[in-house]
């Protein structure tokens, strides 16, 4: 018999690692006290804690795709809006589960106030883009015809695309995808931090100050090389879609944009060419940046409630969201 002993075939350092068998371990190994952040929270199915309550939705039986909605408590007599949020994690891994958007997502519902739809997108290397696009599609559908689920009162003429980091690249792909979904309206996209790179290096990902234990160039280059279809590279028009791979922003229905740049970003570079790409093809946008912070620094809670400016940016984050969704 041959050795049946398993070894690791592919790693990312601290999130994940793929064995000869092509299963995959996600078990954090990295700094220890980022593990909290990474603490699954269980829905409080319907019970308001803390001012939201959350419940989750199966939205197919066959894979690991739920919805996990917050609600936040209001006195009720307004319409709410709709954020369809989608995850991060280089489409390889997190979970809208996790502590760190619990933290951040049940803030922005309780600030807006909004309800928040978070989609569990299944992951790569598994399961290769578009997977999770078509994932996000049918959370789109999905809303469409369940209202039901949803708290009495929210506006679904007013649904608005929020993702961060590869999150931001199913948000455009979605509100490119989309088309007409009445009676609900998507009404704008807020890509946060969004994924978007080349396959040539940009100056933002060569300053290596940018790095960070929990994200490095390396990390990027081994996420999206599991992430992409086989065959394909970081030119993808779901990693690159200002690139020549994708279709002409000009012919690309899009909302309303406000995609947000953190200013020592490794990927800070090609979400501003981004920007431009969209500018250029006479489409409204607009853009926030963190300043002085890194990629989606505002789930780390416990350095935002810490760190003075990482707290003052997250707040100028949360009210510049706001104000974006009622502009629109």
């Amino acid at each position: 018999m041959g050795d049946s002993k398993l070894v690791v075939v592919e790693e990312v350092s601290g999130w994940l690692r793929v064995y000869s068998d092509g299963s995959v371990d996600r078990n954090w190994t990295g700094p220890p006290e980022a593990a909290p952040l990474l603490e699954h929270i269980p829905p409080t199915r319907g019970a308001f804690v803390d001012g939201v309550a959350t419940h989750d939705v199966i939205l197919d039986a066959s894979s690991d795709v739920l919805l996990r909605i917050y609600i936040p408590e209001t006195s009720g007599g307004e319409k709410l809006p709709v954020l369809l949020h989608f995850q991060g994690g280089g489409f390889c891994i997190s979970r809208p589960t996790w502590f760190m958007y619990h933290a951040f997502y049940s803030r922005l519902v309780k600030s807006v106030p909004a309800v928040c739809v978070s989609v569990q997108t299944r992951l790569a290397p598994e399961n290769r883009l578009p997977a999770a696009v078509h994932d996000c599609l049918s959370a789109l559908t999905w809303l469409r015809s369940s209202p039901d689920l949803l708290p009495l009162g929210v506006d679904l003429t007013r649904v608005f695309l929020i993702g961060d980091s590869s999150g931001g690249n199913l948000v455009h792909q979605v509100a490119a995808l989309a088309g007409d979904v009445s009676p609900l309206r998507i009404a704008g996209a807020i890509p946060i931090h969004p994924g978007f790179v080349r396959s040539t290096r940009s100056e933002s990902e060569k300053k290596t100050e940018n790095e960070s234990p929990i994200l490095t160039v390396e990390m990027v280059d081994k996420l999206l090389g599991m992430a992409v279809p086989e065959g394909s590279t970081k030119d993808h028009p779901i990693i690159c879609p200002m690139g020549s791979e994708a279709a002409p922003m000009e012919d690309v229905e899009l909302p309303p944009l406000m995609v947000v740049v953190a200013e020592k970003d490794l990927m800070k570079d090609t979400q501003m060419e981004y920007v431009e790409a969209v500018k250029g093809a006479g489409k409204e946008v607009e853009v926030l940046v963190n300043r002085g912070m890194m990629h989606c620094f505002y789930f780390n809670d416990m350095m935002v409630k810490a760190d003075r400016n990482a707290g003052e940016e997250t707040k100028r984050l949360v009210e510049g969201i706001v104000d974006f969704i009622r502009r629109h």
